[in-house]
């Protein structure tokens, strides 16, 4: 879990803002030009996404992600 915690952790505040803006699994996979199979994969943790999808995701919730290295 460790090692998995922090990708948990994204998933978990992107699920969050997506529902603070009453946005269903649908209308988020149009908005960012994918299907709805694909959300739903991504939140359930069976699907490693790019950053560029992490990207898009964050973009269409009006919200930033931080990748930081140290």
């Amino acid at each position: 879990y460790a090692v998995l915690g922090p990708e948990y952790a994204l998933l978990r505040k992107l699920v969050e803002k997506r529902l603070q803006r009453r946005m269903t699994q649908a209308a988020l996979a149009k908005k960012i030009g994918t299907r709805q199979s694909a959300i739903s994969r991504f939140e359930a943790g069976n699907y490693h996404p790019t950053l560029i999808f992490l990207q898009k995701v964050a973009d269409a919730l009006d919200t930033k992600i931080k990748v930081t290295i140290s």
